[in-house]
């Protein structure tokens, strides 16, 4: 084991804080705290993550945040594993995305179609319906006003 992880240990138990308790105040799983420990980089997630970690651990102790990165990037670099950089966090960030996202969206916007179609049938049905319905009470009222105009008198409710 190197030195950093020794002396970060060090610092730890002589201001008499507990791993839990840095993982309770920083949300950083113990696992990564004991690996960061123990010099076991490639445990700790990749890329600007892995600052993080050391970072929030060094405040939590309370020792200088910049100085400790700089520790741990040296150290990493000792253990022939050199710095992670965006390109490599992007592209596990891209390689973890699932790749089926068209078939979803194809399928989505045939329903969207399909309920479209079957609104615009709904209502040229009402429409045709009712104004048939409408030009019948016409076609009857028009008929009942000639009968009455033709033959005044006589009685159309027979």
């Amino acid at each position: 084991m190197g030195h950093f992880g020794e002396e970060l240990r060090k610092e730890r138990v002589s201001r008499g804080i507990e791993l839990t308790t840095i993982s309770g105040t920083t949300k950083i799983v113990t696992r990564y705290l004991t690996a960061l420990e123990n010099e076991q980089f490639e445990v700790l997630p990749g890329g600007i993550l892995s600052k993080g970690i050391v970072r929030n651990y060094a405040r939590a102790v309370g020792l200088d945040e910049g100085v400790w990165v700089e520790r741990f990037l040296a150290a990493r670099h000792e253990l022939g594993q050199p710095e992670d950089g965006w390109v490599d966090f992007v592209r596990n960030v891209s390689e973890a995305r699932p790749r089926t996202r068209r078939p979803e969206m194809r399928l989505r916007w045939t329903g969207v179609v399909l309920l479209l179609v079957v609104l615009v049938g709904f209502g040229w049905f009402v429409y045709r319906f009712v104004s048939g319905r409408v030009l019948a009470g016409e076609v009857q009222r028009h008929a009942a006003t000639s009968v009455a105009v033709t033959h005044p008198g006589s009685d159309t409710s027979q």
